[in-house]
């Protein structure tokens, strides 16, 4: 629900944090992940920006770019500067998501950039177990009362689901049985 003054918004809403356990050690499960979800192609992406490319040119290349739906924007390796003060665990941290995607939300607000794209964690805790993070992409976008924004996050929902089946990790029931 959204308090509204004359210049300040306020919106609550709850999200689902969703930790998975992924079977596999931080290495093994980090290049698994990063082959699934590749980089962005930075110089394709720029060379269709500065032609001006159509947007079925935008599809296509992302559809190539994102095998299994989702492409890295940017990831960062938190383990060796964390370790700097004493930290041992071990983390790397990404944003993961389909501009394709994302642009049919951002037609409706333009607000939903400040979730898209999806933020993720690979981590190992002190027994060494890797875990997955990622909050549930409808609860965050269903936080914007739009019923076209909160369709596509259930989409993702789904995605995120098939990416880690994909994976060989178990599949949180929240993301296929969350509804718009």
């Amino acid at each position: 629900m959204a308090v509204q003054t004359d210049h300040v918004a306020d919106v609550a809403y709850e999200v689902h944090r969703l930790i998975v356990d992924t079977g596999a050690s931080f290495d093994e499960f980090r290049e698994r992940y990063e082959r699934a979800v590749p980089a962005l192609d930075t110089a394709l992406f720029e060379r269709l920006m500065r032609d001006e490319a159509d947007w079925g040119t935008v599809l296509g290349a992302t559809a190539a770019n994102a095998p299994h739906g989702f492409i890295i924007y940017w990831s960062f390796d938190n383990t060796a500067l964390l370790r700097l003060a004493g930290d041992r665990w071990r983390s790397v941290q990404y944003l993961m998501g389909n501009h394709t995607i994302a642009e049919r939300m951002f037609r409706h607000d333009p607000a939903v950039m400040l979730y898209a794209p999806l933020r993720t964690t690979i981590c190992e805790d002190g027994d060494g177990v890797t875990r997955f993070i990622i909050d549930q992409p409808s609860t965050h976008f269903g936080g914007f009362g739009r019923a076209e924004i909160s369709a596509v996050g259930v989409e993702l929902d789904r995605e995120v689901a098939a990416l880690l089946e994909y994976l060989g990790t178990p599949v949180p029931e929240q993301l296929t049985s969350s509804t718009c």
